[in-house]
C-alpha cells in the first residue's frame, strides 16, 4: 500500500506545479489604451487619399481669411460630385502647416443644386505666428482626396 501512495503523491504535486520545475503562468491583467484626444485644436488633419479621376472628390476651389479681432472667419468654396444623401461634401477643415486641425466647418447636408457653393466659419483661432492655413474639404463617400487650398493669414 505505501508503494501505492508515494507514486500517487508525486503525481498530485507535479500536476499542480510544486517541485516539479513546471510553472504556473501569471494571471492576465487587462491593459487599458488611454483615450485619444478628440480636440479639434490638437487632432491631426487625415492622410489625403490618393484622388483618382471621376472618383467624386470635394475641391476647395476658392478660400478667403478675414480677422475679426482675435479669431478668424474663413469661408471655403467648394466643388463636389453632390448626388444627395448617400454622397456629398460633408465637411471642410482648415489645418496648419503641420497638418494640425485649426478649424472645421460640418456640412450637414447635400448642395446637388448648388455647384459650386460657398459656406464660412467664424470664431476660429489661428496660432500666433502662423503665415499660412490649408483648407481642406471632405467627401462623405471619398474622405479627403480634392484640391486644396493654401492661403496667407491676414496681418502676420
Amino acid at each position: 500500500m505505501r508503494r501505492l501512495v508515494l507514486p500517487l503523491l508525486l503525481l498530485v504535486v507535479a500536476a499542480c506545479g510544486g517541485g516539479s520545475g513546471l510553472s504556473t503562468p501569471e494571471p492576465s491583467v487587462p491593459t487599458q489604451t488611454p483615450p485619444a484626444e478628440s480636440s479639434a485644436a490638437t487632432s491631426r488633419a487625415p492622410e489625403p487619399t490618393s484622388q483618382v479621376a471621376g472618383s467624386g472628390c470635394a475641391d476647395v476651389i476658392d478660400a478667403t481669411v478675414s480677422d475679426d479681432g482675435g479669431t478668424f472667419t474663413v469661408s471655403a468654396t467648394i466643388s463636389s460630385a453632390d448626388t444627395g444623401w448617400e454622397k456629398y461634401a460633408d465637411a471642410w477643415q482648415v489645418w496648419d502647416a503641420d497638418g494640425n486641425v485649426i478649424g472645421e466647418r460640418v456640412l450637414t447636408h447635400p448642395h446637388v443644386d448648388e455647384q459650386p457653393f460657398t459656406r464660412s466659419q467664424s470664431g476660429i483661432v489661428i496660432p500666433d505666428g502662423l503665415t499660412e492655413v490649408t483648407v481642406a474639404a471632405r467627401d462623405l463617400v471619398a474622405g479627403f482626396c480634392g484640391e486644396l487650398f493654401t492661403l496667407e493669414v491676414p496681418g502676420r
